[in-house]
């Protein structure tokens, strides 16, 4: 078992504070002129290269974070990990998603059994789903083929699926598998959402995919019953269950919603919901929309990142490089956010779904033995593709706020164009913004070079780039199936090491509950106000003062609240 002492305590991690203090003295555009530290702070792995040049880091930085990282027992924890012992302690579960990608023949245990046959059993039947309903044996209840696709579904349930969905859809392959359906994923609660999705949509050729592992979250199941009336009032009610499937591991409640409990397809409890595009829950919908072959390239690639992950030297262990350089930032140099800026506008929901893995993983106020831990631990983590970034919040990171970066590029486009008298192709475009903005956060530009271009000198203070701005460089050679894969394991891999250094536990979600359980009385409150006009009671002034302001606003909905489908 891994000691109990918080990591602030130990020696390396002193040694690293003291260690700012040389850093403080150094600037980037210096440390770049090093050619052989620029050379070691290169790694390469299938094709797949990091450039960790621009971080503000030395090598004597490394080999200071690996004894953090010695001292955290970092190697202990991976093992125990893919061991699948209970490393997520407060809700005495495995952490398996290393399972999902698994290959057929891997031996993986939890609790004493090995999963990978349960896993590769519920792939098979995602195979064999989805071909029948890609194929047209599968029909809707008026004998129509099933074209489109709504997964419902929220958080975990819907930001993975969508990112790969995303990411896929300009694939040449892909586009080819996918010619002539539509995957919509249907997340917020919000009736705006669910009209968007249902939107030139005919029930007769819709297939909704409910997604919930307990089948009771309160926004994906009122989802699904608005989704359920929607086929039954065009249908029949004695319909819809060939127009609903469920990814569920409650086969009671998903039998009693009126789904057939055969047409459920099930992931464990070992598989937390922000690490479960891998399961069935990002699986069926994509093999539904692009087949089962494609989606298994995606598994492969996430599984070659494991593999990498697991069995390479901390040194050249990309993931493990990530995670060390982020609690370095966070943690030593005080940089508390982090920008994610893929040159890929494939990758525009890259971003938004690690928020999620990173933010709702690491941000814990507490130690996994729960101690209150002295230091803040997490990133805010936000991003945009670019070049449309360019032109939304690299101001501030150029001459405000210093925010660490991730640069994201692609050496071969998805769908590439060159125009006849142009001087470089579109990607080539856009990739001499990937190669330029690193360098300018880097160097940036002082006074002496603005008074040699003769700027008036009332503007040299506004045109004046500090620099010494960290960043690194993640450059794949394209962006398909398997390379989308790799991308999202690499991210998860680097999270869990960042909770591992922290010593915090990384794999659980409490903060997610309260706000949960006190919108449950907010609920209550509200039909007791609408159906009984019974007063507010219960609230503080301020909840008070809004929700009258609500109820008398919003006074013209009927009482009796009937079913409303929204219409656009």
């Amino acid at each position: 078992m891994a000691s109990s002492v918080l990591i602030s305590d130990t020696e390396p991690w002193k040694d690293l504070k003291a260690h700012v203090a040389d850093i403080n003295k150094t600037h980037l555009r210096d440390l770049m002129n090093d050619v052989k530290r620029s050379q070691l702070m290169t790694d390469e792995f299938d094709g797949i290269l990091l450039d960790y040049s621009r971080q503000r880091a030395t090598p004597e930085t490394l080999e200071k974070l690996f004894k953090l990282a010695e001292a955290a027992s970092l190697k202990e924890k991976i093992n125990r990990m893919f061991g699948g012992e209970h490393i997520n302690s407060t809700e005495n579960r495995s952490v398996l998603h290393v399972a999902l990608r698994a290959p057929r023949d891997a031996v993986i245990q939890s609790d004493g059994k090995n999963v990978v046959p349960d896993v590769w059993e519920v792939l098979d039947k995602i195979q064999k789903f989805s071909e029948s309903i890609r194929s047209g044996s599968w029909v809707g209840a008026t004998g129509k083929a099933l074209k489109d696709v709504i997964a419902v579904g929220i958080g975990g349930s819907f930001l993975g699926p969508l990112f790969v969905h995303t990411a896929l859809q300009t694939d040449p392959e892909a586009i080819e598998t996918a010619r002539g359906r539509q995957l919509h994923f249907l997340a917020n609660v919000d009736p705006i959402d669910v009209a968007r999705n249902i939107a030139g949509l005919n029930p007769e050729t819709t297939l909704v995919v409910v997604v919930s592992k307990t089948f009771t979250t309160a926004e994906t199941m009122l989802n699904a019953r608005t989704l359920r009336e929607w086929i039954s009032s065009s249908l029949g009610l004695v319909h819809f269950a060939k127009h609903m499937v469920a990814v569920s591991t409650n086969l009671t409640l998903v039998e009693k919603f009126g789904i057939d409990p055969n047409n459920a397809f099930a992931f464990w409890d070992w598989v937390g919901g922000r690490y479960s595009v891998c399961s069935a829950v990002g699986v069926l919908p994509l093999s539904l929309q692009y087949g089962f072959s494609v989606v298994e390239k995606f598994l492969k690639g996430a599984s070659s990142i494991d593999q990498h992950f697991y069995s390479t030297p901390f040194e050249k262990n990309i993931p493990v490089l990530l995670g060390l350089l982020s609690v370095w930032n966070v943690s030593f140099l005080g940089y508390p956010a982090r920008a994610i800026l893929p040159y890929s506008q494939a990758l525009e929901k890259f971003a938004p779904h690690i928020q999620q893995v990173s933010m709702e993983s690491n941000g814990k106020g507490v130690s996994i033995e729960g101690v209150i831990l002295p230091f803040e631990t997490g990133e805010i983590d936000f991003g945009e593709p670019g070049t449309n970034g360019q032109h939304s919040f690299y101001q501030l990171i150029h001459q405000g706020r210093v925010i660490p970066c991730d640069f994201i590029g692609v050496v071969k486009s998805q769908q590439p164009v060159y125009l006849k008298g142009e001087v470089v192709s579109n990607h080539d475009e856009l990739m001499s913004n990937f190669f330029a903005q690193p360098d300018a956060l880097a160097y940036g530009k002082h006074p002496e070079q603005l008074q040699k271009e003769n700027v008036p000198e009332h503007l040299i203070p506004h045109k004046t780039f500090s620099g010494n701005r960290p960043s690194l460089s993640i450059l794949f050679p394209s962006l398909n199936a398997y390379n989308i894969g790799q991308l999202l394991a690499i991210y998860e891999h680097r999270v869990a090491v960042q909770g591992f250094l922290w010593g915090i536990n990384s794999f659980d979600q409490w903060g997610v509950e309260l706000g949960k359980s006190l919108a449950t009385q907010v609920r209550k409150q509200l039909n007791a106000s609408r159906t009984k006009g019974q007063p507010i009671e219960g609230f503080n002034y301020s909840t008070t003062t809004l929700l009258k302001k609500y109820l008398e606003a919003s006074s013209d909905i009927p009482a009796d609240l009937p079913t409303l489908l929204p219409r656009i």
